[in-house]
């Protein structure tokens, strides 16, 4: 029997990449990621090569079943050069974790945005809905907008297999929020970006947008977008101390700036000290602080410090791929640039 396969990618486009995807068919597929040929597409069409020598290459990298397509999967890819080298665009090949002993949990904001009015669900076509605060978690056709839409995504990630841990609306009127678990940063990545892409397919039936800007209602007072990276590593899983969990804080103190150029565009909206953020110029990590740049959870101390942290700064249009790599990078360089890694980890023992 022929089988549907969406191949789906992330094109070249500045600062922000969109999903991209076309449909292959397979004869006889067997479902496994493995039976999955890499397969060319033009990149002179989507920011990623010139004209002249315009072939990219996808190379399939996860897999799942389409829930909305007879005998169809959805196959996210990484995209190479012509020479099989990973494309520029391509953060996945960025990520240093192969043995999978980082996990990640992204928390998935995101407004739903009617295209006729140009404003989220929710707002009326002159003025403004109620003030902020009513929506979070709410219920009623007077705070809860697009549920339907919401739930269908919903059903349609866990038909996929993908590791969804809960939705809820959020503070804002038409924003709406899905957590996704992985033990993997790329496996993570990877089912970010199949929900997302579910999200945007399923808001064409609606002819409702998604609308993933950090900061899409400007400087009016209502929260932004945001995609909360909480990670661990079995360091962070095991340490019974608070000084190491300190020490692997401080390790991101010095590197603020390569953090926010990965953390999305436009996040100098967001990162304004208000609105449950820590300015973009300043770093900061505390106890239970949504306030702070990392958010040490109060589970984590109660469990004797032993847990994961939470990086609270990358936006909404974050690439997970890219902010994964990051904080892999920062945390595995503790023990590299810290000269007193053998009391570290006497402290660790």
């Amino acid at each position: 029997m022929a089988a549907k396969l969406e191949y789906i990618w992330l094109d070249g486009y500045k600062p922000t990449q969109s999903l991209r995807s076309k449909t292959k068919i397979e004869k006889d597929f067997s479902g496994k990621l493995e039976d999955c040929p890499n397969w060319s597409f033009d990149g002179s069409s989507t920011e990623q090569a010139p004209g002249g020598s315009s072939d990219c290459i996808l190379k399939p990298v996860f897999i799942c079943k389409d829930p909305q397509r007879k005998d169809g999967y959805l196959v996210m890819c990484e995209v190479l050069t012509s020479d099989g080298k990973a494309h520029p665009s391509n953060g996945r090949a960025l990520i240093d974790d192969n043995d999978n002993d980082f996990w990640f949990g992204f928390e998935q904001e995101y407004f739903l945005w009617n295209p006729e009015t140009n404003k989220p669900l929710g707002f009326p076509v002159n003025g403004y809905p109620a003030p902020q605060g009513q929506y979070y978690c709410s219920v009623g056709a007077q705070n809860a907008f697009g549920r339907h839409i919401v739930e269908e995504h919903l059903d349609a990630c866990l038909d996929a297999s993908l590791n969804v841990e809960g939705i809820n609306s959020e503070v804002a009127a038409g924003q709406w929020e899905f957590q996704i678990f992985a033990k993997g940063a790329k496996e993570a990545g990877d089912q970010i970006w199949v929900a997302r892409y579910l999200l945007e397919r399923i808001g064409e039936k609606f002819n409702v947008s998604i609308n993933w800007h950090c900061k899409p209602l400007g400087t009016l007072d209502w929260n932004g977008s945001g995609m909360h990276a909480n990670f661990s590593n079995t360091t962070l899983r095991t340490a019974g101390s608070q000084g190491a969990y300190d020490k692997i804080c401080e390790a991101f103190r010095p590197v603020v700036k390569e953090h926010i150029e990965v953390y999305g565009a436009d996040n100098e909206k967001r990162l304004t000290g208000k609105h449950e953020t820590a300015s973009i110029y300043d770093f900061s990590y505390g106890i239970s602080d949504r306030g702070a740049s990392i958010r040490i959870p109060l589970a984590t101390v109660e469990r004797g410090w032993k847990g994961y942290l939470e990086d609270r700064r990358p936006n909404s249009a974050a690439d997970p791929y890219k902010v994964a790599a990051r904080i892999i990078k920062t945390v595995k360089s503790v023990a590299v640039n810290d000269n007193s890694a053998v009391a570290l980890e006497a402290e660790l023992a």
